[in-house]
């Protein structure tokens, strides 16, 4: 529209012989005799170019399964290259980028409900911060398919990542996560930032009051970070490792799914392999030239040292019954013999 309203005010305004203006231009007289002709000014309208696709056999396959995804919750959908590795079973000779591209402008097109949230984008130091979550997940282990509670602690300035699984959200799996995670980034940040989790906040109260656990705090003191819980209800305040959460699940837990584990450390030493693998193959986010292992590198001198692991016991007061035996946690422990009763 710019170059019509150009040629029209240098032919009528001011008289510009027509061969000028397509030696100017670089368009043919024909092309400007027919714009120049026009009643009245609109923007030209071309026929939109359609040319034959690898994918043009798979599109209709590939509509079907955005659709039922489109149903289901966030944490099951399949992603795009999960669903490039199906129709390639299929026969698709095709790349990942044509699929990708494909599923990218069905959802825009309106295929799948939009997103329409906005965000401003958090900047954190080298050395600054860390975010922890934990996420359930399952997995086949000795034979049973087990309910595991999944701890997610990432650097919030590299993006590195550390997965770990427990049976359970205990304060002796919270603090060993911790362990090995800054053991794994050879640091501890300068502060952590959590949800409000019973682990480790008692009570919340107004506002960013908050009532934090003893054994909690002290954790905390012995790695010498400070904790900052988000608000309630909002998880964007830590949206760097919900969006591992996201991705592991997609990704790792699609291949841990489809193995069967002799025990949970076996599965861990899997995933502690599988986190540093990914740390030399995937791309910083706000640095593509870099990979997350080379960006560690350039943290780890902002990071403060890492202590010896901290002692995650956990004290709770019990009756012994007149057997000699507590109960704990759905469990029962003989004490010596001359405890009953106490």
């Amino acid at each position: 529209m710019g170059m019509l309203a150009k040629i029209r005010r240098m032919y009528f305004r001011d008289k510009v012989p027509l061969r000028e203006i397509a030696r100017q231009t670089g368009l043919s007289r024909n092309t400007l005799r027919h714009w120049l002709r026009q009643s009245e000014m609109r923007e030209p309208a071309y026929p939109v170019r359609t040319s034959p696709s690898l994918l043009d056999p798979y599109k209709e396959q590939l509509i079907n399964w955005l659709r039922t995804d489109s149903h289901r919750p966030k944490r099951d959908r399949r992603t795009a290259k999960v669903l490039f590795h199906l129709i390639q079973a299929q026969g698709y000779p095709g790349g990942y980028a044509r699929v990708a591209l494909f599923a990218k402008h069905w959802r825009e097109a309106g295929g799948a409900a939009p997103s329409r949230a906005a965000f401003i984008p958090l900047r954190f130091a080298p050395g600054e911060a860390f975010q922890f979550d934990w996420s359930c997940e399952y997995a086949v282990i000795a034979g049973l398919r087990r309910r595991l509670e999944v701890a997610h602690i990432k650097l919030a300035h590299s993006r590195v990542f550390l997965v770990v699984a427990y049976p359970l959200q205990t304060h002796e799996m919270l603090f060993d996560a911790h362990a090995r995670g800054f053991a794994a980034f050879g640091g501890v940040p300068r502060r952590g930032i959590y949800d409000n989790m019973k682990t480790a906040v008692d009570k919340v109260g107004r506002g960013k009051e908050r009532t934090i656990n003893a054994r909690f705090l002290a954790m905390s003191g012995h790695y010498l970070f400070d904790p900052e819980f988000c608000n309630r209800a909002a998880g964007w305040e830590k949206g760097i490792v919900e969006k591992n959460v996201q991705d592991r699940r997609r990704q790792l837990w699609a291949n841990a799914n489809n193995r069967h584990w002799s025990s949970l450390e076996a599965l861990n030493d899997w995933l502690a392999r599988e986190c540093r693998a990914a740390w030399a193959d995937m791309r910083h986010p706000e640095c593509p030239d870099l990979t997350l292992q080379s960006v560690l590198e350039d943290e780890q001198p902002h990071l403060m040292p890492n202590p010896t692991p901290f002692d995650g016991y956990i004290e709770q007061p019990v009756r012994v019954s007149a057997t000699a035996l507590i109960h704990y946690q759905r469990s029962r422990y003989s004490v010596p013999a001359d405890w009953p009763t106490r």
